[in-house]
Order: C-alpha cells, then structure tokens, then sequence
C-alpha cells in the first residue's frame, strides 16, 4: 500500500512539474510577444484614424460617406489636409455631397485640397490660380494623346502642321509651350470587357495656361495638330526655350529666318550710238 501511495507521490509531483515548465514556456512566449509589440509600436508610433476612400474615384465624382472609411496610419507620416473622427469629412448631419479635384485610388487617404466642400461643385474655377486661364485641348485620335495623362501632370506641348517654307506641302512639327500643368482631363469610359484598370485614351484635356498662351494655343489648334508630351517632375521647372523646329507666325509667336530673295540671273550689255541716240543691246556675259 505504501507503494502505492508513493507512486502517486511521485505521479504527482511529475506532473506538477510538467505543468511548472509548461507555464515557463508559455508566460516565455508571451513575455517575448509583448516585448516584440512594444518595440514595433516604439518603432511605427502612434497610429490614428483617417478617412480614405473605398474604391478608386475620378475628377469629378461625387463622394459620399458610403465611399468612405476609417483607416489607421502613423502620426508621424501624415500627409497635411487629412480627416480625422475629429475633423470629419462629413459633418454630422451634413447631406450635402463633395466633389473630387484630383484622382484617388482605393484606400488613399482624402485630403482637403482633393475634395470641394460640401456642396460646392468640381468646378474648373478651383484649380485655376490668380492670372490664369482654362484651355481644353481635343485630340482628334489617340495618337495626340497619352493614356497615363492625370490632373497635376505637366506636359509640353507640339504643334504639327504644313510648312509654310515647303514647296510640295511637307509638315513640321514645333514646340508651343513648357511645362503646362494639366487641370483637368475627359476620357470615356473603359470598353465592355476591358481588362481591370485598363483606361482608354483621353478624348480631351485642360490645362492652365496664360491669357497670351490661350491666344496661341487657339491659333494653333486651328492651323494643325496638337499633341503632349508628359514632363518629368524634376524637369516641370527647367525649361530651355527651345523648339524642335519654327515657323514666321506673329500669333504663335516663333520666328523663323526669311527665305532669301530669289538671285536672279547676270545680264549684260553694250552701248551703241546711232546719230545722236545711243541704245543699249544685251550681249552674252563673258565673266
């Protein structure tokens, strides 16, 4: 019987054991997790909310609070103009739509120089600074255009048309302007059974533009082709002033050399008298 007692003794204190070194390993595990977490938290910072939009949105579209939600992002790498539950997007209350000034994909975060205020429409109006003009660019067919053309892109932009210096009518092609901020753009919608975010090309767009550059960009729409070229960003403030070729066009404002005077051909005379006259007769040059 006391063989018995103390092999349930020794059962015992085996498993308690057991039960000691299990607890170990899991407050071991746990301690390290919580250490972990505090270091990534210490790392990352304090995390707040922010409203980012629920699907990709355009130029134009109307928004919501059902195309809206809460995400977290770090403090310390917030952009300036978001919204928080403190400043919201949408007032409580507030039925009045926003409107979106510049394209936003899916889960960027809505900042205020992106949306009008409630009620207020996309109007081009908002985009323009003080000075400047709206100017809308058609392109005939997508070979003026480019596909990845966005609001805030900055483009140069090419006139194609005849050559005014070319006998059988040839083209040439200068350059109008630098650097021009594009403000807004018109493209039709994605064709049945396009690939997910295929776009099509821009049937149109709008840019910023100068009273003076509006006079020469309408001369120039109107005597030929127009098409863009996007700009790098480091390039959108260095311009050279330089032209891929030039036209004699006082509206468009480039000059090009005058064509020399045709040279016409040496002729030569002697003098003959005759009584009292004398007359000139043309006689075969010899120099």
């Amino acid at each position: 019987m006391r063989t018995v007692y103390l092999g349930v003794l020794v059962l015992g204190l085996a498993l308690a054991g057991f039960a000691v070194y299990m607890a170990q390993n899991y407050i071991g595990r746990t301690q390290a997790q919580l250490e972990s977490e505090r270091a990534l938290r210490a790392k990352v910072g304090r995390l707040v909310e922010v409203y980012a939009v629920t699907k990709s949105v355009n130029y134009g579209d109307e928004l919501t609070p059902e195309d809206v939600q809460l995400v977290y992002l770090q403090e310390s790498a917030l952009p300036e103009g978001v919204f928080t539950p403190e400043t919201p997007l949408f007032a409580e209350g507030e039925k009045e739509p926003r409107y979106v000034l510049r394209q936003m994909d899916k889960f960027e975060p809505v900042l205020a120089g992106k949306v009008t205020a409630p009620g207020e429409t996309a109007g081009l109006t908002n985009m323009l600074k003080p000075g400047q003009r709206a100017f809308t660019i058609q392109f005939k067919d997508a070979a003026g255009a480019n596909k990845t053309l966005q609001p805030t892109n900055h483009v140069d932009i090419y006139l194609t048309h005849p050559s005014p210096s070319a006998i059988d009518g040839g083209l040439e092609t200068i350059r109008l302007e630098e650097a021009i901020e594009v403000i807004a753009v018109d493209r039709p919608a994605p064709a049945k059974g396009a690939a997910e975010g295929e776009v099509a090309p821009p049937r149109s767009m709008t840019v910023a533009v100068t009273p003076q550059q509006v006079a020469r960009l309408t001369q120039a729409q109107a005597s030929g082709d127009l098409t863009v070229s996007l700009v790098a960003k480091a390039d959108e403030q260095m311009t050279d002033g330089g032209a891929v070729s030039t036209v004699d066009d006082p509206v468009l404002g480039a000059k090009m050399a005058a064509e020399p005077a045709p040279v016409e051909a040496q002729r030569c005379y002697r003098k003959i008298r005759k009584g009292t006259e004398v007359l000139s007769e043309e006689i075969a040059c010899t120099n």
